[in-house]
């Protein structure tokens, strides 16, 4: 546990900011006094953050950013910092999903997932590394129980997520005398958007529903628990009593999770 954080009139980076998890931090970021840069690949979902009558003059800007390529991370980060002058928070939330096996999942989907998920994070954090140092900064990371343990029908999900974990939980130990700080949460199933835009095996959306274990949250309980967290100078963030089981249960009952896991989520895989 780390000192105490106060967010006003910080500025906070969000990527995939347009919707869901994202647009609920930028909301819960800016009830503190902070200035949001709102980043995402969706140019009508920017627009609409905004359109939003809670948009402050001065305290909101929205890039159109592609994670995936290196040249819009860097024009991004220079845009924030020709703007605001300075990063405190930076939180990387973007990301893709696939539903689909193992044995029958494209290569190419395998690599979307990992270039928005794994280098998306990775790129935009090196291009504003240089400012969270000055500030002494804090790092957020969304992302998942499947980054902890492994999740059925999302096999090239749970190992960009993995990745996420060695990379920033190696960059903390690298930055901590630089008082950069890391948080990295992993949510349960959330309600929003994103796994209705989950890819196929071919790289398709998929048109059937997605199973889940145990209730879902809400973009804004889990952007306000975040958000505290970030305050008490957390590290890492489980949601939701399942999300605290299956992390155990892969641990310590490996085949026993992996059977409930199969028992609930294989209908997902079923044409």
């Amino acid at each position: 546990m780390g000192s105490q954080r106060r967010f006003a009139d910080s500025v906070v980076v969000i990527t995939g900011a347009a919707g869901g998890i994202g647009r609920a931090l930028g909301e819960a970021f800016a009830a503190r006094g902070a200035r949001i840069a709102a980043l995402d690949v969706d140019a009508e979902g920017l627009a609409e953050l905004e359109r939003n009558p809670g948009a402050a003059a001065g305290r909101l800007l929205c890039v159109r950013c592609d994670l995936t390529l290196p040249a819009d991370c860097e024009a991004a980060a220079e845009r924030i910092r020709a703007e605001f002058g300075r990063v405190d928070v930076l939180v990387n939330n973007a990301g893709v999903v696939h539903r689909s096996s193992f044995r029958t999942t494209e290569l190419a989907v395998f690599r979307r997932v990992m270039e928005v998920n794994y280098f998306g994070s990775l790129q935009i954090t090196k291009a504003l590394l240089e400012p969270l140092i000055e500030a002494r900064g804090l790092v957020v990371v969304i992302s998942s129980i499947a980054g902890l343990a492994p999740l059925y029908g999302r096999s090239g999900y749970s190992a960009s997520k993995h990745a996420l974990h060695g990379l920033f939980e190696s960059m903390r130990s690298e930055l901590a005398d630089q008082g950069v700080g890391v948080l990295v949460v992993c949510p349960s199933f959330t309600r929003s958007e994103f796994e209705r835009r989950a890819l196929g095996a071919h790289g398709e959306r998929v048109a059937r529903g997605r199973s889940k274990v145990g209730s879902e949250a809400s973009p804004e309980l889990v952007a306000e628990a975040v958000v505290r967290a970030a305050e008490r100078g957390q590290r890492r963030l489980v949601f939701s009593p399942v999300g605290k089981l299956s992390v155990w249960l892969s641990r310590f009952a490996p085949g026993l999770h992996a059977r409930l896991m199969a028992n609930r989520l294989a209908s997902e895989l079923e044409e």
